[in-house]
């Protein structure tokens, strides 16, 4: 294929799929119900429920806009040849293609950053604002963003430079070295992220002795869960919205119990939630979807490794210098119907696990207690009862509320 009928399928693809993204959220959109669901009556009150319409309506133009804004600025880049000239604007300014393919993704990634930063401040201090989510401060945002991008330039300024050289070094072998150090690097977050990444943007401190610590350790011991590290973080500074996760492998495993979690939930049903999380390790969902993952970095590595060296990706995006980064933006546009297809498959697999997990917690606790813990916060982060079941399929990692809890029921 020629460079011509490269950038038609990849406008093609682009659009096809913002057409597929904007249909899913307008039946999502669409399907908000008016009727308080039979299962959350007594704990949803109407006025809170309209509440939750309103907020999902609110996020839902939000995106439209942010979406629409982004597919626009893309066909522009691709019809207009800003790839190529901001390729041509750095080989202006540096020497060696490694220095021109950093500099390259680095303008790429601040420059959008810049641009959609009015929107980040839009949703956090006005959306979020307007229904009593957001606890961030002005200078914590802006921290936060400036700590984000200093990691992204720590972390992933390295990766992607190794990765480019690998492909100097090594030509189509370069998927080999490449997919065991992302390998590597993806087991070191996972074991690490909590006591490294956590840190720099949130408190975690270890659960005191009392009465939800002696709960909790009674109900691991029943489980046979070695529980030596539950923390709780202080994720009261930026929301008021509710969490809990499990993270870290072998003796690096911790649970974190969100503070607002604790505040809004009684004794039993903190333990349930923290059954659920103990499920997840003891049915192994994160060692399992560490491999799932990491086979999917392979596959797409390995596809990358067939068409990098084909001039006509970069030729597609107006370049007459063929180059690495210009060659993976295309490839990556491409490559994105099959990405969808694997994540259909990745949420899949996580919604299995989620079910799992709710069964471990009901059977070996109590599936009333963990049904009342969901129940409360689902009210919290008013959260749609109602998603429509295609959006559920393409985009939901976890059930809805009200799937979970008729599972639950049949348990």
């Amino acid at each position: 294929m020629n460079a011509t009928t490269i950038l038609s399928a990849i406008i093609a693809i682009v659009l096809a799929d913002y057409l597929l993204e904007r249909g899913l959220s307008f039946l999502n959109c669409r399907s908000i119900s008016t009727q308080l669901p039979a299962e959350v009556k007594g704990i949803y009150s109407e006025e809170k429920y309209q509440r939750s319409q309103e907020y999902k309506r609110a996020n839902c133009r939000f995106e439209l806009v942010t979406a629409s804004l982004q597919v626009v600025i893309l066909l522009g880049l691709l019809m207009g040849g800003g790839f190529a000239f901001i390729d041509g604007l750095v080989r202006g300014r540096v020497q060696g293609e490694l220095l021109v393919s950093l500099l390259f993704f680095a303008l790429l990634f601040f420059g959008s950053e810049i641009l959609f930063l009015p929107f980040a401040l839009y949703h956090t201090f006005v959306l979020e604002e307007r229904f009593a989510f957001n606890k961030t401060t002005k200078a914590t945002f802006i921290t936060d963003k400036l700590k984000g991008w200093l990691l992204t330039v720590l972390l992933g300024g390295p990766l992607l430079a190794a990765v480019i050289w690998f492909y100097q070094v090594t030509q189509g072998d370069f998927w080999i070295y490449a997919w065991l150090l992302m390998s590597g690097f993806t087991i070191f977050l996972t074991m690490f992220y909590s006591t490294l990444i956590v840190p720099l943007f949130n408190k975690q401190t270890p659960l005191e002795q009392g009465e939800l610590r002696d709960a909790i350790e009674a109900f691991s011991a029943k489980a046979g869960f070695q529980l030596d590290n539950v923390f709780f973080i202080d994720g009261s500074r930026r929301s008021t919205k509710a969490n809990a996760y499990f993270s870290g492998l072998g003796a690096k495993k911790r649970i974190v119990l969100y503070d607002t979690l604790i505040k809004d939930l009684e004794v039993e049903e903190l333990v349930a939630v923290l059954a659920h999380e103990i499920g997840h390790y003891k049915k192994k969902h994160t060692i399992k979807g560490i491999i799932a993952a990491l086979c999917q970095t392979g596959v797409m590595l390995y596809i990358l490794s067939l068409f990098i060296a084909n001039p006509v990706l970069s030729k597609a995006l107006g370049a007459n210098v063929h180059s690495f980064h210009l060659a993976l933006i295309s490839f990556a546009l491409l490559y994105s119907p099959l990405s969808t297809v694997m994540g259909l498959a990745m949420n899949s697999f996580s919604r299995n696990n989620e079910y799992e997990a709710d069964r471990f917690a009901a059977h070996h606790f109590n599936a009333a207690a963990l049904g009342s813990a969901l129940k409360k916060l689902s009210v919290n982060n008013l959260s749609n009862l109602t998603p429509h079941p295609v959006y559920v399929f393409f985009h939901y990692s976890h059930p809805p509320l009200l799937q979970r809890l008729r599972a639950m029921a049949t348990i």
